[in-house]
């Protein structure tokens, strides 16, 4: 499978890396809650980690196992966890592998809820430096003698920011730091993490792995990179043979077993459908994203356009080099005479809704929606104008995207 092309491995990942029984190309759905051992013996050798199996369905299950090694697989990386949502994903490592008084460097261009959580982070005494990630030096000078890590959105939500990932991944092993990825805008078909270096991926299963907006999810990959050796935070008692999965057991003791933010069985196997046509769709999607990128730059009504794949974006070379297609968020200001919601509500096609990587095209207006919690300041720092208004490109054929905004702003 390793010679395959991306969807050929992965639309044949299930049964092949899997091995579902009776010849299915699905693994089973495994609803079980509790699991039975004929030998006392085996139970206590799986709780302590001397035998893999499964024990209670709030740690693992069939189903939850199938898609950790179908993202493993696609990542190339040590092993899988996942987790109800994305979110769930990011706190669970958080608090699973730092304390008080260690030091995280972070994008000052993190999403909203992301950045609500590193707030309390810093609540907790864990100290957080905000830097520009579009350029390393920002990051080299924010580091301290307590750093333990660097996290980051490879393209940011809502305005696009690129980081230097591949800069950035080289420091983090010079420094011997964890350099953490949220890859939810650009997954394994469009960017290689293990490429630039990065230890863990982290990132929401809901958008364009499952790509149907019917299902949550959230997952971390560890990409085996890191030393987990030399990364004091680990407890002695995850101390295994296979050092590799280090990082992995501690986030699942700590973070998944002990926090609960366990994915259900049934999501599990829906994401795993969804996951098939990730390259079909993430392809339509770069190209869909392009052409109205392209659509909107220098129209009347547009004050800016936020895309990567627009020659004039800041970072457009480093999302060239990093990235294959520019990802399918895409964010614009309109002009000081066109209110936002007035011009939401002329669309017929597109849809007002909060989400990312749907079939269908999505737009909502950013500033009094999910960045409504942040300070005038905050958002003015992050390049969010009050006009703007994100956009994730779905399916559609392109002419009809492109004639509904034509009718939109004809009423203005």
């Amino acid at each position: 499978m390793k010679n395959k092309g991306f969807t050929t491995r992965l639309v044949h990942a299930d049964r092949m890396v899997n091995a579902p029984e009776s010849g299915a190309v699905h693994q089973a759905t495994t609803n079980s809650v509790l699991f039975e051992f004929k030998e006392a013996q085996d139970i206590v050798d799986v709780f302590q980690g001397k035998k893999t199996g499964h024990v209670y369905g709030r740690s693992s299950t069939g189903s939850n196992v199938a898609l950790q090694n179908i993202l493993n697989h696609l990542e190339n990386g040590v092993g899988a966890i996942t987790f109800a949502t994305g979110m769930a994903a990011i706190t669970a490592t958080m608090l699973s592998l730092f304390k008080a008084g260690d030091h995280i460097i972070v994008s000052h261009f993190l999403f909203g809820n992301t950045r609500s959580l590193i707030e309390t982070m810093e609540s907790l005494g864990i100290e957080i430096s905000f830097v520009d990630v579009t350029d390393v030096q920002n990051v080299k000078s924010a580091l301290t003698i307590n750093t333990k890590a660097v996290y980051l959105e490879t393209i940011a939500n809502p305005v696009t920011q690129v980081a230097d990932l591949r800069a950035i991944g080289q420091l983090c092993q010079a420094e011997n730091i964890l350099f953490l990825v949220d890859n939810t805008m650009t997954p394994a078909n469009m960017f290689d993490a293990k490429s630039v270096l990065a230890s863990l991926t982290i990132g929401s299963l809901t958008k364009y792995i499952a790509g149907h907006g019917n299902v949550l999810g959230g997952a971390v990959v560890d990409t085996g990179v890191f030393d987990w050796e030399s990364f004091e935070n680990i407890l002695p008692i995850y101390h295994g043979d296979d050092i590799a999965q280090w990082g992995l057991t501690q986030i699942k003791k700590r973070g998944l077993r002990d926090m609960g933010g366990t994915l259900s069985p049934t999501s599990a196997h829906a994401i795993s459908v969804g996951l098939e046509t990730l390259a079909l769709r993430t392809d339509k999607t770069c190209e869909n994203a392009m052409r109205l990128a392209s659509y909107l730059h220098g129209h009347e009504h547009v004050a800016a356009v936020y895309y990567p794949g627009l020659a004039d974006h800041p970072q457009h070379f480093l999302a060239r080099e990093h990235f294959k297609g520019y990802g399918g968020i895409l964010s614009f200001d309109l002009t000081d005479d066109i209110d936002p919601i007035d011009f939401l509500n002329a669309l017929d096609l597109v849809i007002c809704a909060t989400h990312l990587g749907d079939t269908r095209t999505l737009a909502l207006p950013v500033a009094s929606t999910i960045y409504f919690e942040c300070t005038a300041e905050q958002r003015q720092q992050m390049n969010v104008s009050d006009n703007m208004i994100r956009m994730s490109i779905g399916i559609e054929d392109i002419d009809d995207l492109v004639s509904d905004f034509e009718q939109a702003f004809a009423q203005f």
